[in-house]
């Protein structure tokens, strides 16, 4: 089975190609922010040119979307574009963000980002998932297993373990932001 979770117009299609074509099952997550309808705008980010021509994205690579030298933010679908957002912000504070889209959960791109982490020594992972028991933590335990001395620092940006209100502003309060990442980004470089 695979998992797959596109953060930008060209890699939905590109990984609904390769998703038809695939033998095995695919799971297909696309965060209902990214369309821009109704009260929920969409960032710029996710409208990207997509060309007319069948193509396909590979499952199992990964998209390094910003180079960086400080610290690798490891995300999928539309936290790619809160942590570009934040990359950028901290940047203005000669913080120098490396961000990873990981474009699929099955199978995991490891070595992508095992190599950006070898490369930064900080590890920062954001998903709009449960704290506990979610990819957050399957992502650092993944790099952990795989090269634990390449760790200097690692946290998580996630949902606090507690029900999901229905109330847009109570909903904002507890899902990760771009300040929620660049406040942790900050919190692990000192």
């Amino acid at each position: 089975m695979k998992v797959v979770v596109p953060s930008t117009a060209r890699d939905a299609k590109g990984l609904m190609h390769a998703a038809v074509r695939d033998d095995d099952p695919v799971v297909y997550m696309f965060h209902k922010r990214l369309m821009g309808i109704g009260w929920m705008p969409a960032p710029e980010g996710p409208k990207t040119a997509v060309p007319e021509e069948s193509y396909t994205v590979p499952f199992g690579e990964a998209d390094v979307k910003r180079e960086g030298s400080d610290v690798t933010v490891v995300t999928l679908g539309l936290h790619v574009h809160r942590a570009l957002e934040a990359a950028e912000s901290l940047a203005d504070d000669g913080v120098d963000a490396e961000v990873v889209d990981l474009r699929t959960l099955v199978p995991l791109d490891t070595e992508t980002v095992l190599e950006s982490v070898r490369k930064t020594g900080r590890l920062v992972v954001v998903d709009e998932d449960y704290r506990s028991y979610g990819v957050t933590g399957e992502i650092i335990a993944s790099v952990a297993e795989s090269d634990l001395g390449a760790l200097e620092a690692v946290e998580r940006v996630a949902i606090p373990d507690v029900p999901i209100p229905y109330a847009r502003p109570l909903e904002d309060e507890v899902l990760p932001d771009a300040d929620d990442v660049e406040a942790t980004v900050e919190s692990v470089v000192e």
